[in-house]
Parts: C-alpha cells; sequence; structure tokens
C-alpha cells in the first residue's frame, strides 16, 4: 500500500478512504487530489511513486504534465480578456491576428476557436518536434491551413490546435505570450503552481509520466500495426490518418513519440492546449477563483462564468469518436459522456486521466493529477470515486 500524506476537513474522510481505495485496487502509481469548499481548501491529498525508474516518492511540492487540463487554465486567459472589455469573442480571429484571414479563415470568431469550431483541428503537412515546440512555425502553419469543414458548422477536439490558436490571440492582444500571462495575471495572484512553459529551475520537481500505450507498441506501429492485435485497436482510434491520431499529435505528426512528453524541451516550451505543469490543489485553487473568491482573489465573475458556460456546440464530437462532450468559451460542459457534477459544472480534463472542475452550484471545485494515464479522454473511475465522495461529503 502506498504512503499516503495530506489533511481532509472533517466530514471528508470518505475522501482520503477513496484515494486510498485507487491505489489498493492498482489504479495508481502516484497521484494527488484537491478540493475548495466554498473558498476553503477541504482535501489536499498526495501519494505514491512520482518516478518508477529513480524510486522516488510523491512528495507535496511534486508537480506533472497535465495534457489537456492546460486547456482549462487557457480559457481562464481568454475569459479574463473578454471580461475586461479587451476580446470579443464573437468578432473574427482576423480582428485581432490579420495574417490568419487566409483561405477561408475570414469569417473565423475567436468564439469558434474556444469551442473547437474551427475546422482546424490539424495542421496538414510535416512539422519536426523541434519546430512544433518553437510557436512561429505553427502559428504560420495555421495562417496557411484550410480548415478541415465549414467553420461553424460542426465541432471537433482541437487537442493541440486549440492551445496555439487562442494563445496567439491571447498574445496579440496582452502583448505577452499566453504561459507569461498566464502565470503574471492569474496564477501568480493566486499563489498556484501551475506552469504554461516551466523554468529549469522547478524541474527537480516533476513527475514521470507512465504512457497508457504499451512499451511493445512503437510509433511506427500506430502506422502499420501488422499483426499485432493491441496495436490494431489502438491504431483503430490514434492512428496517423485518423482524426483522433491528427489531432492529438499535430502538428504533422510531430508529437507522436511517447518520450516527448517526458522531455525538458517539451516542458519548457509552450503548448497551451496540452503541456501545463502543476499540482492537483493549484488546479483546485484555480477553479474555486472561478465561481468565488479565494484570499480575496477571483478569476473570473459570476456574469463571465454565465457567458463561458453557455453551450455553444450540439451534437457528436467529430474528431473525439462522436462522443456527447460539449464545449463553452474553452471549457468542457455537463453531458451525457461527462456526467460530474451539476448541471452548471464545467472544467477540462487532461488525456490519460487528470481534470479541474468547478460547480458553482454546489460551490466545490477540484483539482486531480497523476503520472499512470488511462485510456480516457473526458476523466475516469479514479477522479469520479474522488469527487463522487466530496459531493457526499456536503449531501
Amino acid at each position: 500500500m502506498a504512503d499516503i500524506e495530506g489533511e481532509v476537513a472533517p466530514g471528508f474522510e470518505a475522501v482520503r478512504a477513496a484515494f486510498e481505495q485507487n491505489f489498493s485496487e492498482g489504479l495508481e502509481i502516484g497521484a494527488a487530489f484537491s478540493a475548495y469548499h466554498r473558498g476553503e481548501k477541504v482535501v489536499d491529498l498526495w501519494g505514491g511513486t512520482a518516478d518508477v525508474e529513480t524510486g522516488a516518492p510523491w512528495r507535496e511540492d511534486t508537480i506533472i504534465l497535465v495534457f489537456s487540463t492546460t486547456k482549462g487554465a487557457t480559457a481562464m486567459c481568454a475569459n479574463k480578456l473578454a471580461q475586461e472589455g479587451r476580446l470579443d469573442v464573437e468578432a473574427p480571429v482576423a480582428t485581432y491576428w490579420p495574417e490568419f484571414a487566409k483561405n477561408g479563415k475570414d469569417d473565423i470568431t475567436v468564439a469558434h476557436l474556444l469551442s473547437h469550431q474551427a475546422g482546424l483541428a490539424w495542421v496538414d503537412g510535416d512539422m519536426t518536434a523541434e519546430e512544433a515546440l518553437s510557436w512561429e512555425p505553427v502559428i504560420e502553419a495555421l495562417e496557411n491551413q484550410h480548415p478541415a469543414w465549414v467553420p461553424g458548422s460542426q465541432h471537433g477536439y482541437h487537442a493541440t490546435t486549440y492551445g496555439w490558436l487562442v494563445g496567439e490571440v491571447v498574445r496579440r492582444i496582452a502583448g505577452r505570450s499566453v504561459g507569461t500571462y498566464f502565470r503574471e495575471e492569474i496564477a501568480e495572484p493566486l499563489g498556484a503552481d501551475f506552469w504554461i512553459g516551466l523554468p529549469e529551475s522547478e524541474e527537480h520537481r516533476v513527475a514521470r509520466l507512465q504512457s497508457m500505450i504499451p512499451a511493445s507498441i512503437s510509433v511506427d506501429m500506430l502506422a502499420n500495426p501488422g499483426d499485432d492485435p493491441v496495436a490494431q485497436m489502438i491504431a483503430t482510434f490514434l492512428g496517423p490518418d485518423t482524426p483522433l491520431g491528427k489531432a492529438l499529435f499535430a502538428p504533422g505528426g510531430a508529437l507522436t513519440d511517447q518520450d516527448v512528453w517526458n522531455s525538458r524541451a517539451m516542458r519548457a516550451a509552450e503548448v497551451p492546449a496540452a503541456n501545463g505543469v502543476t499540482d492537483a490543489r493549484s488546479v483546485a485553487r484555480l477553479y474555486a477563483a472561478c465561481i468565488g473568491e479565494v484570499d480575496g482573489v477571483r478569476i473570473l465573475t459570476e456574469e463571465q462564468v454565465k457567458r463561458a458556460t453557455e453551450q455553444r456546440t450540439t451534437g457528436p464530437n467529430t474528431v473525439l469518436m462522436d462522443m456527447d462532450i460539449q464545449f463553452g468559451l474553452g471549457f468542457m460542459l455537463h453531458s451525457s459522456m461527462v456526467a460530474l457534477g451539476g448541471p452548471r459544472s464545467f472544467g477540462h480534463f487532461g488525456a490519460g486521466g487528470s481534470m479541474g472542475w468547478a460547480d458553482p452550484d454546489a460551490e466545490l471545485a477540484f483539482g486531480y493529477v497523476m503520472n499512470r494515464m488511462d485510456m480516457g479522454l473526458a476523466g475516469d473511475p479514479r477522479s469520479f470515486r474522488l469527487v463522487t465522495a466530496c459531493y457526499d461529503a456536503i449531501a
């Protein structure tokens, strides 16, 4: 049994038991979970192993890359600019980024970017990992890209391109990279340990991800699975010619190699859809500050939260295998597929299982991070068990 550390407020003891159960059932290697209720931290737990190669334990200050949970942080940046009147989400993207208006993209709005309706879920052509992590090559490629569908006619998950698209709009308005803007305007005022572009000084605290793809499945096997039944199954969903494969490993398949996600180069770059590095308590703190004050700081007003969580999409997500995953302005919303919390709850999940979530009606906010990746793109039983225990605690 892994050593579990941290604390829970009176009445939340069952959350600790649920956290321990995830480990006892072999569902975790290392993980952390935090929850806020009415602006106060009521759960802060961590445990297990941060790095299976070195045996390093998961400590109180351990941080980890959280994939698309990063999108929630990027959405907060855009919504804060909208709240301040500096960004009109209904305006064409080209209002802020003139070079974007090429090849059928002049009418794409910022809201289309935030709600995955722009038709730019991947980038055609080839690109090296170094180019993909350098910002400008991707921005130039997106400027020249043709939409894969009529913008606004459907929605499909912009798994990596979301961050560059929204991030460039933020950069054009704020005059700072999205990672810098996020740190200075959102994370630092809250004392949140959350980075989009991790300084080298923080590298020693990072836990190592354990891929959901078996080590026996090489990158090449995603394109040519041969007779291997596991490779065939994975290639069906993540092959280089599938919508999800192209979206996840965009641009041009440059980020297909799983080793890149544990690299210093990845963590140092700004990939604002996918490479945030943080801990559970910071994720929970950010979402708590979206629905109320936390130590006198609030990120989004109640009115902006209402705008941000107005459902902008309907029907199946054409990239996420036609699943019922719906979006507001950058946030995932409650749906049949994401039946987490109350009807006004919102947040974002990350590949492998991480998540940040808030429920304004219950006045609850959550953050969950881990290093054992699972196949879920919209949460998995580990986080659902923990969140359900929190709701039971306030029932």
